[in-house]
């Protein structure tokens, strides 16, 4: 029996052993890392779906088996724990160490979800405060008041504090000021008692010898020779108050030190005498002259205002001073007895509400220089001579005036006096410069009721007699056609009290000096207006003009003033005011001239050289002959230029289809001889070109004046050979002139140019010896 308990003891010990050995083999293969081949993702996705179904609720079955693990698990520990009968040996360190805590489960979607709303609830749901948690809001809000009131009270005081600073700084400085004569006295008494001082130590020192200088021992490192200026050794400084305080010598007269600036002594000398004069002044002529100071300054303050310029001042403020500066401003000269004030506006014009209103509608936004001088002695039915370059706005000078006058008078007189013919005569020299002061007339007269009658020559006599016998209030002609109307009595001037002679100049050169005479004649001569002062007076004049039998009114508008024009004016005008815009006779100054001197062969070549160029249309070509201008336009139409021509043997209707067409742009090039050259008026001409030479410098005058009009710039080329030599003078004159042209050398030196054309002497080979 022993022997068996014996074996049967042996055996348990030996089921034990190896019982402890597997537990230790399993313990250190789970201590041993194992590689896995497998992703953590799918390690992650297998270990949630041992939680969860595929519906993501919790696994029962798997939650019992792990259960059921978690018993046997249980039961194995409760084995392992030794007893107090059997005997245990110790267990190795891996057994000793404790097993790691569970890893924490991740929450689910659902327990995510629970949580929020669950948070969300409390947050919705109201916070009931405690009494002691409201007493401590109470205090906080108390404690946060407390200090903006601080904070404001500290903003207070300091503004309180800059303000009294400030105050006790103005009182000092009061003070200071107050006590500024006291203290200056004594700082003078002081500096008095120290330069006495000096100067008695100065004494003692020189003849006393009380102080005894050190002699200064040079030593071997010094510089041998000291340039360094000691304060002790200046002597310069005298004590002395009669030396100290120098009187200045007062030269009376003109009198002046030598030597001394003359301005400094003049300065020093006025402050000597204001010094004087101030100590010696009572208090009565002190304020005496603080009045006259005051009444000095204002006067001057006075001047000043009147001084300022005249755009700044209204129209009764303007002085005669004023008015000259004015008419320098725009370069107007007048000439010629008592003569009205310029307008400086529309608006100041005085001219009648309807026409100011199609003055706008056209879109004159400002007058031009000759309109502003010109209108005012129009209105004051007084005789003009008009002396202005071409595009200056002439035409609306004259018209204003006359459309005024007309539209004072009755309608019904108007209507019932048809028959004696019309109020005013306007004369043109060209048929193209009539019909263009017509397109004006009709544009400012229409809107009125005023008709407006075109006698050229060019169109039907019959068609022309037709319209005038219907009726009308202005003329505009030519004089050949209109002498040929009134001897064929289409036409009578029984109360034409205003007479228009536009180009004057141009009107006497083409030889209608009889002409015009002649038309003068048909006038009616019981509205002359008297040869004495009286047509100089504005009441007397102005008295007549508002009444229908008005005196007669001649305007004469002329670019230069030659002397058949003189004489003419001598003649038919009465005591006329003179008006000159700019220079006489001269292009105006935005013009640019250029000369060529060469050869008639190397003309065209020069002129293919500047189109090619690409010249801006519309461009205007002057030819001196009706048949140059016909070939110059056909080889300009062969070469691709868009060109027509314009001359005296065109038709009236070609002439017309030439301007219109080069107007409205649809042709480039305009060939023309001088009938184009007086008062046509096309807009924007870049260049002009003279390709034949003018023959006197009045037409190259009038030529260049197609370009450069309405205050824009232009260019103008001239084609000279040596035939036109009889110009070159006043043609080099007028280039030098000129502030934006320059004279070719080839002109400035040229033999013609060098004396004038009359006072040359003449050549062996032109006098003519009598036999």
């Amino acid at each position: 029996m022993v022997n068996d308990k014996k074996r049967r003891s042996r055996s348990r010990d030996r089921l034990d052993k190896d019982r402890d050995k597997r537990r230790r083999s399993r313990s250190r293969s789970k201590e041993r890392p194992h590689k896995r081949y497998r992703s953590r993702s799918r390690d992650k996705y297998e270990s949630s779906s041992s939680k969860y179904d595929r519906y993501g609720k919790p696994d029962r079955d798997k939650r019992d088996d792990r259960k059921d693990d978690k018993d046997k698990k249980a039961k194995d520990s409760r084995k392992r724990t030794p007893t107090p009968d059997t005997e245990t040996k110790p267990e190795s360190k891996s057994e000793m160490k404790q097993e790691p805590p569970p890893k924490k489960e991740p929450l689910s979607l659902e327990e995510l979800l629970a949580k929020k709303k669950a948070e969300e609830a409390a947050k919705s749901k109201p916070v009931f405060l405690t009494k002691e948690q409201r007493a401590a809001e109470a205090l906080k809000r108390r404690q946060e008041e407390v200090d903006r009131l601080k904070k404001q009270q500290e903003a207070e005081r300091k503004i309180i504090e800059s303000v009294q600073a400030s105050r006790q700084e103005e009182q000092r400085k009061d003070d200071r000021e107050f006590r500024r004569p006291r203290d200056r006295e004594k700082d003078e008494d002081k500096q008095k008692d120290k330069d006495r001082e000096k100067e008695s130590d100065a004494i003692k020192e020189r003849y006393l010898g009380l102080v005894k200088k050190k002699r200064r021992v040079r030593r071997l490192n010094d510089r041998k020779f000291v340039f360094d200026w000691d304060a002790g050794e200046d002597t310069s400084q005298d004590y002395n108050p009669l030396y100290k305080e120098r009187h200045q010598v007062q030269f009376f007269g003109r009198g002046n030190l030598a030597g001394i600036d003359i301005k400094a002594q003049k300065r020093d000398q006025s402050k000597f005498y204001g010094e004087l004069l101030e100590k010696r002044r009572t208090e009565a002529e002190k304020a005496q002259e603080k009045v006259r100071l005051k009444k000095v300054r204002r006067k001057e303050e006075k001047q000043l205002w009147d001084d300022r310029h005249w755009s700044e001042k209204e129209v009764s403020e303007m002085t005669e001073r004023d008015w000259r500066i004015f008419r320098e401003d725009y370069n107007i000269t007048i000439k010629g007895g008592k003569i009205p004030e310029p307008i400086r506006s529309w608006k100041e014009s005085g001219i009648q509400k309807e026409l100011l209103e199609i003055i706008d509608k056209v879109g004159y936004k400002e007058p031009t220089p000759i309109q502003r001088q010109a209108i005012p002695i129009g209105m004051q039915n007084r005789d003009i001579i008009g002396v202005a370059e071409t595009g200056s706005g002439k035409t609306l000078a004259f018209l204003i005036p006359l459309l005024s006058w007309i539209q004072s008078l009755p309608k019904i007189e108007r209507t019932e006096d048809a028959d004696q013919g019309p109020y005013a005569i306007i004369l043109a020299p060209t048929r193209e410069l009539a019909q263009q002061i017509e397109e004006e007339t009709v544009k400012f007269g229409q809107p009125l009721g005023i008709r407006t009658v075109v006698v050229v020559g060019g169109l039907s006599r019959e068609e022309q007699g037709f319209r005038l016998r219907m009726g009308c209030e202005i003329v505009i002609a030519t004089p050949g056609r209109l002498i040929d109307v009134l001897e064929n009595r289409y036409l009578v001037l029984n109360q034409c009290t205003y007479i228009v002679m536009d180009e004057a100049d141009r009107m006497i050169d083409l030889g209608f000096e009889a002409d015009v005479q002649k038309i003068l004649e048909y006038m009616p001569v019981t509205n002359l207006k008297p040869d004495s002062e009286e047509a100089e007076d504005s009441k007397i004049i102005l008295a007549n003009y508002n009444s229908k039998k008005k005196y007669r009114q001649t305007v004469m508008f002329t670019a230069t003033m030659p002397p058949a024009v003189e004489r003419l004016a001598r003649t038919y005008l009465r005591r006329p005011a003179v008006v000159y815009i700019g220079s006489i006779g001269k292009p105006t100054e935005r013009v640019e001239q250029i000369v060529h001197i060469m050869t008639e062969n190397d003309k065209r070549k020069k002129l293919m050289e500047y189109l090619s160029k690409g010249v801006d249309p519309p461009i205007i070509i002057f030819v001196n002959q009706k048949k140059g201008a016909d070939v110059l336009a056909k080889g300009l139409e062969k070469l691709g230029y868009n060109a027509c021509t314009l001359h005296g043997g065109k038709g009236q209707e070609q002439r017309e289809y030439a301007l219109a067409s080069l107007k409205s742009g649809a042709k480039d090039i305009l060939v023309a001889t001088d009938v184009a050259g007086r008062g046509i008026d096309i807009k924007d001409v870049s260049v002009v070109i003279n390709y034949d030479m003018a023959k006197t410098i009045e037409d190259y005058t009038h030529r260049i004046g197609r370009t450069g009009r309405a205050g824009k710039s232009g260019v103008a080329i001239s084609f000279c050979t040596n035939d036109d030599s009889a110009l070159f003078y006043d043609l080099k004159q007028m280039l030098l002139s000129s502030p934006v042209s320059t004279c070719p050398p080839e002109l400035m030196n040229h033999p013609e140019c060098q004396i004038r054309p009359g006072n040359q002497p003449k050549r062996r080979r032109d006098e003519m010896i009598f036999a």
